[in-house]
């Protein structure tokens, strides 16, 4: 089966989930969200009580990971993620729930339970996948592979902007410190710390807008498609 993979890694907040969706609409090709599969573990080990004593019930945890009933549909208006049939693509995408997953990506164990199902979305003709580990974990033989960084600081902006679009009242400072945290726990876990891979296109998205950053992306993966 030929299938092409697109690898986009990054930090949070980096713009990779909407390039992320913008290219599998634009190639035709399906759509991993890795973050998102982290974030439903870890709202479901929340549920469960489960997220302060990760490590003392680690049978436990990974064995809600192997069978967690997690749906992504595609709408037009995004894509709907589903947990045990009921939508929380809003709730994934809080602070709280982020922090819920940082916590989670760092356990060796539960990285292991959900790497598998993160493969299984390489599916005909092909998969974007966007993460923190894609390239340099999960795909390491995709034949394209893109780091999309931006500064703490426009990426908290842009967060900002995002949760007061959602009728939330929000500090810059605490959105800044959260994101200082998470990238800090993200780069220093001992398991798929996040890193560029060794021939990942590197783009900062820092000083230039989301159209910009998809042409510089597009161009790039047409010209490497076109070479394989």
């Amino acid at each position: 089966m030929n299938v092409n993979i697109i690898t986009i890694d990054g930090p949070s907040g980096s713009g990779k989930g909407t390039l992320a969706a913008r290219l599998a609409a634009h190639y035709q090709y399906h759509l991993l969200d890795s973050g998102a599969i982290y974030r439903l573990l870890g709202l479901s080990l929340s549920e469960h009580g489960l997220l302060e004593q990760l490590n003392d019930d680690i049978a436990k945890c990974v064995a809600i990971a192997e069978q967690l009933p997690i749906v992504f549909k595609s709408t037009e208006q995004g894509v709907v993620v589903l947990l045990n049939g009921i939508d929380v693509s809003a709730k994934i995408r809080t602070e709280e729930v982020g922090e819920y997953a940082s916590k989670v990506a760092a356990i060796p164990e539960l990285r292991e339970a959900v790497l598998q199902r993160q493969r299984d979305f390489a599916q005909a003709p092909g998969l974007i996948a966007d993460g923190r580990d894609m390239a340099t974990i999960v795909f390491p033989e995709a034949q394209v592979k893109i780091y999309l960084t931006a500064s703490a600081e426009s990426r908290a902006a842009r967060r900002v902007k995002q949760l007061q679009g959602m009728g939330l009242d929000v500090r810059i400072s605490d959105i800044l410190a959260n994101i200082q945290a998470r990238d800090k726990r993200d780069m220093e876990r001992t398991v798929a710390p996040l890193k560029p891979a060794e021939d990942a296109y590197f783009i900062d998205s820092s000083d230039i807008g989301i159209d910009e950053v998809f042409n510089l992306m597009t161009s790039h993966i047409d010209a490497k498609l076109a070479n394989n």
